[in-house]
This record gives C-alpha cells, sequence and structure tokens, in this order.
C-alpha cells in the first residue's frame, strides 16, 4: 500500500509544479543540491541551509532542475550580492553566498572528487587521501579579473549593449560596470559603447549569422596598469574603425594597444585566428613573479594575477630546487610557470600546442634573459615520448579535460621523481591521479586547492606527488 505522503510526491513530481526544497549541499555547476521525497533537485540561486518553494524546470525520474520561486527561510550563509543584476546575469554564481562558505563549498568540491573519482579515502593503505590544504584565498574577492570578453547586441530601441547572457537564455543583461573585473576596466566598459553606438556599425546577430560586430575584449596588468581594447569582428570593413582606436588611446592614458580579432566562423568560440593592431601596442606588459611578460589580446594568462603568484610560491616550496634539475612543463602555454621555475633549475622544457604560445614564450625568455629554458611547438602526448633530458620533475598543467591517457603512460614510463599537476578541474584531476597511483608508482601527497574564481563555483587546484620508493 503506498502512502498518502508518497502518493502526493508523486503527484508532484512534474515538469511546472511548486515544491518545497531544503538545500543540503552546493554542485560543481553552483546550483544548490535538495531532496524532494528520494530524489534530487538542482536549484540555481540558493545556498545550503535555504528553505524554499522551487518550480521544476526539467523533470526526469530520479532528479529535476528547478527554479527558486519563493524563499522560505533564508540560509545564515546567505548574502546580499554585491551586484544589482546578479540575479539575472550569468557571469557569477554564488554573489549570494558568503565568502567564507564559498570557499568551504570549494574545498569539499576537492575532497569529494579525490574520494568518489579518485578512489583516495582515510585510511586506505593503497590510495590514502593526502592531506587537502585549507583554501587559498587571495586579499580581494572581488575586483580581481585582469581580462574580461563581452558578447554585444542591440536593444529594442537600437542601443549597443555589452554585458553577460542571462543564466540559462541568450538574452544579454546589459552593463556599464562589473564588480569583478578590475575596476580600472569600467569607464571603458561604459563609454566604449557609446562610440559604437556612433559609429553605427552592425552587430552580429548569432541566429542569422549577420552583423559585424561580435565581442568587446578588454584586458589589464595589475601591475602595470597597461590595458588593450580588442574587438572581435566577422570582418574587417568597419569604416572609421584605426581613427576611432587612435582617439580610444589618446582618451585613456593607461590604454596602450587597440586591436580587432576576425571571427567570421558560426561558432561559439569568441576569438578567430587573425588579430590585427589597429593603434599602439600589440601586447601589454605585465609584471609576474619578478619578470616581465608581454600579453596579447588572445593570450591564456590566468585573470586572478596575484593568485596564480601565489601558487607558483607555493609549488616552488613544496619542490625545493636546489639548481640542478630538469623540469618539464607541460601545456606551458607562454611560460607563466616556466619561466619563474626556470630561474631555480639547470634546465626547464616547455611544450605546448599553440604555436602562437610558444613563440610568445620564447618572446618572454629572450625579455627576462632566460637562457635555459626550451620551448617546443606540439601536443604534449607527442612531444614528452620524444625528449632526450631525462626529467626529475614534470609540471602538468593541462586544459579540463585533463591530461590524454598516453601522457599518463609516459610519465609511468619516465618515472620522474615528482610530479606537480595543476587543475581547473577536479574531477578530471582525481581521475588522472588514480590513473597515475595505480600499481604504487606514486604517492600523492599533498593537495592545495585555490580560490582563482571568487563568486563562481569554479575552482583550482595543484597535487604533488612523488615516485614510491622501491619495495
Amino acid at each position: 500500500m503506498i502512502s498518502t505522503d508518497a502518493t502526493l510526491l508523486e503527484d508532484q513530481w512534474r515538469q511546472g509544479e511548486l515544491v518545497e526544497v531544503t538545500i543540503t549541499d552546493l554542485s560543481d555547476s553552483g546550483d544548490g543540491v535538495g531532496r524532494f521525497g528520494q530524489r534530487v533537485v538542482f536549484v540555481p540561486d540558493t545556498v545550503t541551509g535555504d528553505r524554499a518553494l522551487i518550480r521544476l524546470i526539467r523533470v526526469k525520474p530520479q532528479y529535476a532542475h528547478g527554479k527558486l520561486h519563493q524563499l522560505l527561510e533564508a540560509s545564515p550563509h546567505r548574502i546580499r550580492p554585491n551586484c544589482i543584476v546578479a540575479d539575472k546575469c550569468g557571469g557569477c554564481q554564488w554573489q549570494h553566498v558568503d565568502y567564507a562558505y564559498q570557499r568551504e563549498a570549494k574545498r569539499n568540491q576537492v575532497i569529494q572528487a579525490l574520494e568518489r573519482i579518485g578512489s583516495f579515502h582515510r585510511g586506505d593503505e593503497v590510495f590514502p587521501l593526502p592531506v587537502v590544504d585549507p583554501m587559498l584565498t587571495g586579499t580581494e574577492s572581488l575586483g580581481y579579473r585582469n581580462k574580461v570578453t563581452y558578447p554585444l547586441a542591440r536593444s529594442s530601441v537600437g542601443q549597443v549593449q555589452a554585458g553577460y547572457y542571462q543564466k540559462g537564455s541568450h538574452q544579454l543583461i546589459n552593463l556599464n560596470q562589473c564588480p569583478i573585473q578590475d575596476q580600472r576596466l569600467n569607464p571603458l566598459l561604459a563609454e566604449v559603447k557609446q562610440d559604437l553606438h556612433k559609429r553605427g556599425w552592425s552587430i552580429y546577430n548569432e541566429k542569422l549569422h549577420r552583423g559585424k560586430l561580435r565581442h568587446l575584449s578588454l584586458r589589464i596588468g595589475r601591475r602595470t596598469g597597461e590595458m588593450l581594447l580588442t574587438l572581435v569582428a566577422t570582418d574587417d570593413h568597419l569604416e572609421g574603425i584605426e581613427t576611432q582606436a587612435q582617439a580610444w588611446l589618446e582618451r585613456y592614458p593607461t590604454l596602450v594597444g587597440v586591436s580587432l580579432n576576425l571571427n567570421p566562423d558560426r561558432t561559439n568560440a569568441i576569438f578567430g585566428k587573425q588579430t590585427h593592431r589597429l593603434a599602439g601596442q600589440a601586447f601589454l606588459y605585465e609584471e609576474f613573479a619578478g619578470l616581465q611578460f608581454q600579453i596579447h589580446p588572445t593570450t591564456f594568462f590566468q585573470i586572478y594575477t596575484e593568485q596564480a603568484e601565489a601558487i607558483l610560491q607555493i609549488i616552488l616550496a613544496e619542490l625545493n630546487l636546489q639548481g640542478n634539475e630538469v623540469v618539464v612543463d607541460a601545456y606551458s602555454g607562454i611560460g607563466t610557470l616556466t619561466l619563474p621555475i626556470a630561474q631555480h633549475v639547470q634546465q626547464a622544457i616547455g611544450l605546448e600546442i599553440q604555436p602562437e604560445a610558444v613563440e610568445q614564450a620564447r618572446d618572454n625568455a629572450q625579455l627576462n634573459r632566460l637562457e635555459n629554458v626550451t620551448f617546443l611547438a606540439g601536443a604534449v602526448e607527442a612531444v614528452l615520448p620524444t625528449l632526450e633530458a631525462k626529467p626529475h620533475i614534470v609540471l602538468l598543467d593541462p586544459p579540463r579535460k585533463g591530461c590524454e591517457a598516453s601522457v599518463i603512460a609516459t610519465l609511468q614510463h619516465m618515472q620522474p621523481a615528482q610530479i606537480v599537476y595543476v587543475s581547473c578541474n577536479p574531477a578530471t584531476l582525481a581521475r588522472d591521479l588514480k590513473l597515475l597511483c595505480t600499481d604504487q608508482q606514486y604517492q600523492l601527497t599533498r593537495v592545495q586547492p585555490a580560490d582563482f574564481f571568487p563568486q563562481t563555483a569554479h575552482v583550482e587546484c595543484v597535487a604533488f606527488l612523488k615516485k614510491s620508493p622501491p619495495s
């Protein structure tokens, strides 16, 4: 006999129904997680401890996605967002969550991934759960982003808009300032939109694949204050674009370069393959770990400069380099970690698949007069097995998908004394760590989570592995 309560729960488990849910956790994507009966409900804009009425949006047999309809009882972790459009804008997920709890939730993400995916557990002799340090946090949870890229649109009255898309849609939320970007960029965001409107250049419509201007990208050197402004367009036929670029340089003293990136493809990718300098420099200078770097409009560089420096210092302290080591930095980019580490070792080798990044890395090495570093272009899985020098230490910093299985196999064959794995995805990190520790070839000694993206659910971390002693 099915109880009345169970029958009621079944009747309510339909799209569009209102259900009462208490949020008990936060998911890796940033949604609140609650239960309705034995089923899981994922709800954006909620936090652990909230009791709320939830509108069921997408319903599956065992779980559903919902929308916050009414907050019945607020969690002690809930705060008032700093941004007036935080409930609409898709740029942040957690401005309603107090920062202390954000840090706790992210550390728990890492621990849960290590346990569930990596099979690392307390008391396990084969896969013991390592020390997971407290979250490394910076001095600022707002105003930290050194780069922002905004899609462009036109309002119903024809005004040029720039901002982030509304959560779960392609409806643009127009912004004149953003609390998580470096506040020195705010005047450009507000004023450049007006200039684009006056110029009358067409704005790209992604549904129709028509129009020219697609994105506005701004970046700043946190230490130098130098700024770059980049427009992304389908082609370069924009009347008066060079004149406007020069006018921007004259208006903003710290703006050192204006560029045009061409992306004619029907794609979700922001940048295309070609970037043309319109006025000023093609790059900005930034100081990082005591070195100078040239940062181009499309260069990958960690968006929280100070946190990237802090994680580098933790890596250096953990490795305790003596100056005679050979270090391989796989997925090295423009040498952000390779070059500072090269100052402390005999030889550093960077591997990077993007030829443009390799060229920039070599330029940055020359800029800093570092002669003991080599950058090789090619996929890590192809280049790593061909290295003549046997590395003492391998640094891994792959994209979100993690390492290719062949990279793990090569490392198990090479057997460097230490492996340092920097990751922006705890799930793929845990997967790869489990592979590296198979057959007890390596011991996972420590994991340091770091908050590179405050106000979002994203977490960065670095894991340290040592080759197991001979049995």
